[in-house]
């Protein structure tokens, strides 16, 4: 029989890649650091090739690494599909899918676009996962989730991903504000130096507007939910950048009101998932009634 590579080995090596060090790969696996290094440089001798380069300030991939990285996730995806087909099997028969959404995406689209799923499959086991980007990001590469779904001004590197919708940003303010009742936008360099209501960092607003600014924003307070950001701004605590769909009702109702910006505060909201290209089964299903909405 072969001797194949060991496949704990080929996930750490892939986490090096996602985390940018071997102490990061090495706590996201759940694996000492000295029992790391030595995984590494058995998988080395194993394969033939070098595949850190060391040195005082840490561990870098070589070229071959990356290669070997690529070809290591298909290797995971593969045994990961294993081993849940296998459970699968030994349970039931009832499909079932997990999915991770950041909070703007579960909090006003995912629960129609679950409805729908299980107007055609209502004997689906659906789990649903809230984060923001950065933690929904996590999930998948992690394997606790099928799908994501996330915000963001660019897409995320390593994993597949297709844009279902589009979203706007906008800036808010309560009626008393200064710039409740403003004719002219509020101008790029005036909102870099007003301190704002925020998401939390790994937010995909919070991510979108700092690209918006070409640097970060300036916080007075930051939370970690749309509703205490919208709650916070409506005491009067300061300005906020939300997504449209978390504030529209305010909007309507005069609670808030919308100041213009010189700002294209659009975004992209995307599917995102690992493995096979082309997704199959109850996550394809549901990407394409997203993109349908």
């Amino acid at each position: 029989m072969r001797d194949w590579p060991d496949l704990s080995a080929l996930e750490l090596l892939v986490a090096v890649a996602d985390h940018g060090s071997l102490s990061a790969g090495a706590r996201a696996t759940g694996v000492a650091q000295p029992n790391a290094s030595r995984s590494i440089a058995r998988l080395e001798r194993h394969l033939g090739v070098t595949l850190l380069h060391r040195s005082t300030h840490g561990s870098t991939l070589t070229a071959s690494g990356l290669l070997v990285v690529e070809w290591s996730r298909k290797v995971i995806q593969a045994a990961r599909e294993l081993s849940e087909g296998a459970t699968s099997l030994a349970t039931d028969s009832a499909e079932s899918i997990v999915v991770a959404a950041s909070q703007t995406v579960a909090e006003h689209l995912l629960p129609s676009w679950l409805a729908a799923l299980r107007d055609t499959h209502p004997e689906l086991r659906i789990e649903v996962h809230v984060h923001n980007t950065h933690d929904v990001l996590d999930d998948l590469r992690e394997a606790r989730c099928d799908l994501g779904f996330i915000e963001g001004p660019r897409p995320p590197r390593g994993v597949n991903h297709l844009v279902v919708a589009h979203d706007e940003l906008v800036l808010v303010v309560p009626p008393q504000h200064e710039w409740a009742h403003r004719r002219t936008p509020v101008t790029e360099a005036e909102l870099g130096a007003t301190r704002l209501v925020m998401r939390e960092a790994g937010s995909g607003t919070r991510v979108a507007l700092d690209e918006a600014l070409g640097a970060p924003a300036r916080p007075m307070l930051e939370l970690a939910s749309n509703a205490a950001v919208r709650v916070s701004v409506l005491s009067g605590t300061a300005p906020a950048v939300l997504s449209r769909l978390a504030v529209s009702d305010a909007l309507a109702g005069g609670t808030l009101c919308e100041v213009r910006t010189t700002l294209g505060l659009r975004r992209q909201l995307r599917a995102v998932w690992t493995g096979p290209r082309r997704l199959r089964g109850a996550p394809a299903e549901l990407v394409a009634i997203a993109k349908r909405s």
